[in-house]
């Protein structure tokens, strides 16, 4: 993994399983983290597929979850004195997190974003297995069941759900 996409990578899986959270149990609750983190890596290296991308957005930032915030009606729950405790939300990215739930949504989605990132410089080459995301089991499916639920996970999937198609399959979206 790129090590310049790791605090992307690492904030915005922690807001999605806030935002979607597991079952009860640290197990559920480590498994919905292992499948957001799956999702968001793959959507993170999709966003940015080479070294230059990921450095550019390590010195511009992602942008922050405030948008998806609102749309999942989280915002205004900071208080001043959780301020410092939620810094890491600035590394959130809007478009990683969007792809990485309609990933999670739609199974189609997630195995045709792991074979485009067959040939891509984060791989270098070696295969890397997401399993988790792309074949859960019942347990995985039931410990991360709101962090899939497509209803639930459609408003901050469809935010950016047409760049993710044109990236996965150009002629078919641009057709469309």
């Amino acid at each position: 993994m790129s090590a310049a996409l790791s605090p992307l990578i690492a904030a915005t899986a922690q807001w999605l399983t806030r935002a979607y959270p597991s079952g009860s149990g640290a197990m559920d609750t480590a498994l919905a983290e292992m499948q957001a983190r799956q999702a968001v890596t793959v959507a993170a290296w999709l966003r940015y597929p080479t070294a230059m991308d990921a450095a550019l957005v390590t010195v511009a930032g992602p942008g922050g979850s405030a948008r998806l915030d609102w749309i999942t009606g989280a915002d205004g729950t900071a208080t001043a004195a959780g301020l410092a405790d939620d810094a890491w939300r600035t590394w959130v990215d809007e478009v990683v997190a969007s792809w990485a739930a309609c990933l999670l949504s739609t199974p189609r989605l997630a195995a045709a974003a792991v074979t485009a990132l067959a040939a891509g410089e984060h791989a270098n080459g070696s295969p890397v297995e997401f399993r988790r995301l792309v074949a859960p089991d019942e347990r995985d499916r039931r410990a991360a069941a709101l962090l899939r639920h497509p209803d639930l996970l459609g408003p901050v999937a469809e935010l950016h759900r047409a760049q993710l198609l044109d990236r996965l399959e150009p002629r078919s979206a641009s057709a469309a």
